[in-house]
């Protein structure tokens, strides 16, 4: 029986006036991107539930009696929470996408990964799984974020499909690389 290679399909760049930095961002790379600006409005949007509830219960007393506010408070915030949190990931993710100003972004991923290219290491990371199983992973979890109001999807998995040509970050490793060695021979 013979085995079958198949071609990765390119996967579709969307039009923006910013730079396409990764279609399926590693959840660590998301969060570790975040801004200040980020925290500010998921923080905000976090307090935001416990808030209202608390405005509800001074307005309009729910007269629940002793013990029966604090667990819907706890619940409210855990929902706050969690919804911050997946707001700040969104906003992160689609300036990985190009779909929000990101040259902060844009210079960090450039950093990270020609240094990547300089130390000689995976760009993307080391994989346990097959080939197929990286790919079948990135078509699972490629523009997820633009769901997470629908799904919270997050790509956990290292492979080397994104979207974007890396050609980019190895041509700059080697000439840093080039202006290093000339500098010391000065």
């Amino acid at each position: 029986m013979a085995t079958q290679t198949r071609a990765v399909v390119p996967t579709r760049r969307p039009t923006s006036d910013y730079a396409l930095i990764d279609n399926d961002p590693h959840f660590k790379r998301v969060v570790g991107y975040f801004r200040p600006s980020d925290y500010a409005v998921g923080a905000g949007t976090a307090t935001l539930g416990p808030l209202a509830m608390l405005l509800m219960e001074k307005v309009s007393p729910s007269y629940v009696g002793r013990g029966g506010f604090a667990p819907i408070m706890r619940l409210n915030v855990a929902v706050g929470v969690t919804a911050g949190f997946l707001l700040m990931y969104e906003r992160s993710a689609s300036r990985f996408y190009g779909v929000n100003e990101n040259a902060r972004e844009v210079e960090m991923d450039m950093r990270e990964m020609v240094d990547k290219a300089k130390r000689g290491e995976p760009l993307y990371g080391e994989s346990q799984l097959s080939e197929h199983l990286q790919g079948v992973a990135a078509r699972n979890s490629r523009y997820s974020s633009l769901f997470l109001h629908i799904v919270p999807w997050f790509n956990f998995v290292n492979h080397n499909q994104h979207g974007v040509d890396t050609a980019k970050y190895y041509q700059q490793a080697e000439r840093e690389l080039e202006a290093e060695r000339l500098s010391k021979r000065a």
